[in-house]
């Protein structure tokens, strides 16, 4: 990879763009998943957790959701971040600054992609971090976190991209993430385990691409899953390169960039 950057300068000032873009209005970038997720632990693992055990009693309900919800708020901030820069700079017309500029296709890719790794793992951490004032989790497979982590927030960075260039105004831009991501990540297993639904749902959830999603993070959390964790980081670097692939070759071929 490193080899593929001819303009690191160019490459680092472009993600110092996309951080100081997000970081600039953390009140609507960062905090709002924190508070929602607090909600959500305080909700469903404190008050109604208290009720419901999972593995046979050896996990609190809690535990369990815990890694949904970072999950959940991963992929929706990675998602989020780069399909709003993009689409805003398509829209005010200020991404041809980043196309005349002396830079490779794969270098935009990659200074675009920081932003919304870099927001991704910001929340995640943070919901993360939240969790701990309710209960003592700790990090059961660090290696296995940072991979998951590091995947999943390129493969939505570059849906968002992707989107992005499809979109041509802001009700298009959330079309994918309401009606499509946020559905199948929840189906995923966020909330629930796969082993309580009817057979016939839990057949199904096996081709949701996003259940190997959460369950890969869900494991090197709690070092439980209901899937094979070798499967879940096949689909993971499978997907991670392949939506990779395809936004440097949207960004090639100028899809809706050149005018």
């Amino acid at each position: 990879m490193l080899q593929l950057i001819s303009n690191p300068i160019g490459v680092l000032a472009l993600s110092k763009r996309e951080l100081h873009r997000f970081f600039s209005v953390a009140h609507q970038t960062i905090f709002p998943p924190l508070v929602s997720s607090a909600l959500f632990m305080f909700i469903f693992g404190v008050a109604m957790g208290r009720q419901i055990s999972i593995q046979s009693g050896t996990l609190s309900y809690l535990e369990f959701i815990v890694p949904g919800l970072m999950t959940m708020h991963l992929i929706s901030s990675s998602y989020e971040n780069t399909s709003s820069s993009l689409f805003i700079g398509r829209w005010h017309n200020h991404i041809q600054e980043v196309l005349l500029s002396p830079l490779s296709y794969i270098e935009m890719v990659l200074g675009l992609l920081a932003g919304g790794v870099a927001r991704g793992l910001t929340v995640c951490l943070g919901v993360f971090a939240i969790s701990v004032m309710y209960a003592p989790l700790t990090i059961a497979h660090p290696f296995v976190f940072i991979y998951f982590l590091i995947m999943i927030a390129v493969i939505f960075s570059c849906a968002g991209m992707m989107a992005a260039l499809w979109a041509e105004d802001f009700g298009m831009l959330s079309i994918w993430n309401i009606y499509f991501i946020v559905p199948l990540v929840l189906l995923g297993g966020v909330f629930h385990p796969t082993s309580m639904l009817p057979f016939s749902l839990h057949v199904l959830t096996h081709f949701n691409p996003m259940y190997y999603l959460v369950s890969g993070i869900r494991f090197s959390v709690i070092g439980i899953s209901d899937v094979s964790i070798s499967v879940c980081a096949a689909v993971a670097l499978a997907m991670a390169f392949a939506f990779f692939a395809s936004t440097i070759f949207l960004f090639k071929i100028g899809y809706k960039l050149r005018t």
